[in-house]
């Protein structure tokens, strides 16, 4: 019988094998995605023939289009995931993306860098199935621990994908993303000799249709007692940090005059910080504070730093910054634990599922909410000039994400 289609438990050593490639895999991913974020701008002023204005909205668009493929997609993958095995959709999942880059590399017009952003939604579900994996693999006690690594892996992606990213842009705005590609297709032959199946047959169950949409998975927050409440503070913290992934090489070339390359290497520095705090922290911090407590150290440092960024003078006091922002990295994995731990085993794919539909909803809003209010604070229209309205916008998103975990906290503990 194939590792594919196995019906036993997983041996220590399978179980070892299964973590490190989850991780892994996306680590690799994150230093793929990184890869290409210092260059974007570039190229989308390249291939679209605007200004950095113009192109930060066009970037908000195509960050949406990529969050709306993965919101429908990312579902059905958690549920397919649940009934199939995580090991072919994990592997479909990254073959995926290294197509995705080759379209990118390619694309003569915006049109084709919004096929390319397409593409890597539809087969970006490669952590949700990451995760459960790690889910499968953990008892619910140390999932805390492996969401922690995983947030780790992510950070430590975003030291090496944009400061490579940024350095590889020099030799032009493509260079980045055949790298990408290259990266993505290694990823995936690693997969094919690495990865067993981590979920046995008499543990799958059948596809759950309604589970399988992305407003059907949602379902999985209520029929659990006190996961709702987690799910809206995530949905709430998401579209507050999508602020990062939507303005960030915008902001620092409109607020600094930042190079691609100090794009890249201000990503690299808080990508390092977030993997090193999550990396050697997480178990430490839950063992002695347990996941609640931490999930609001990491609300209550995501408001602070969000309004720091707006206040800051300098590139030098950004770079404090990140490193104080690293604390924000504690309120995803706490809080992906806590909602673990509310449901059973046989339905941790559609959890992830349903906590990868609601982060891509919110990433999707986000996106086209602060490109556009970037752009619209940049352009003479705006009653105030100014780069740093949206930070401000998502402190206050992030101070009310605190406010609505703290409140479930106390019902909780009443």
């Amino acid at each position: 019988m194939s590792a594919a289609d196995r019906s036993s438990p997983l041996t220590v050593v399978e179980a070892r094998r299964a973590t490190v490639f989850a991780l892994v895999a996306v680590f690799l991913d994150v230093v793929g995605f990184g890869l290409v974020i210092p260059v974007l701008p570039r190229l989308i002023e390249e291939v679209g023939h605007i200004g950095l204005d113009g192109a930060a909205r066009i970037g908000g668009w195509l960050f949406a289009a990529f969050s709306l493929a993965q919101f429908v997609f990312a579902p059905l993958a958690g549920a397919l995931s649940d009934r199939f095995g995580r090991r072919p959709l994990l592997l479909l999942a990254i073959a995926g993306l290294a197509v995705d880059y080759v379209v990118q590399a390619l694309a003569p017009t915006v049109l084709w860098l919004f096929v390319g952003r397409l593409i890597a939604g539809v087969c970006g579900s490669s952590y949700v199935i990451a995760n459960a994996c790690l889910a499968d693999v953990s008892s619910p006690e140390s999932r805390a621990r492996s969401f922690g690594r995983m947030s780790a892996a992510f950070g430590l992606g975003f030291v090496l994908g944009p400061a490579i990213g940024g350095m590889l842009g020099e030799f032009g705005t493509r260079v980045p993303f055949w790298s990408a590609a290259a990266l993505a297709g290694g990823n995936f032959l690693f997969g094919l000799l690495a990865l067993p199946e981590t979920l046995p047959r008499e543990s799958r169950r059948a596809l759950r249709w309604h589970e399988a949409n992305p407003l059907g998975v949602l379902a999985v927050f209520g029929r659990y007692s006190g996961v709702l409440p987690y799910a809206l503070v995530l949905t709430v913290f998401f579209f507050g940090t999508s602020i990062y992934a939507a303005i960030w090489p915008f902001w620092g070339m409109a607020k600094y005059g930042w190079s691609g390359t100090t794009v890249g290497l201000t990503l690299a520095a808080s990508g390092l910080t977030v993997a090193l705090l999550q990396g050697f922290g997480t178990g430490p911090a839950v063992a002695r504070w347990g996941e609640s407590r931490m999930a609001m150290v990491g609300l209550a440092g995501a408001a602070a730093t969000c309004i720091g960024f707006a206040l800051s003078p300098t590139t030098a006091v950004v770079l404090v910054m990140l490193v104080i922002n690293a604390i924000e990295g504690f309120a995803h994995p706490m809080l992906s634990a806590l909602m673990s731990k509310a449901v059973p085993e046989d339905t941790q794919g559609a959890l992830q599922g349903g906590i990868s539909a609601l982060m891509n909803l919110a990433m999707l809003l986000g996106a086209i909410f602060y490109t556009q209010a970037f752009g619209y604070f940049l352009s003479e229209d705006a009653p105030v000039r100014s780069p740093d309205i949206s930070f401000f916008i998502a402190a206050a998103l992030m101070l009310l994400a605190l406010g609505l975990f703290v409140r479930q906290a106390r019902r909780v503990a009443g």
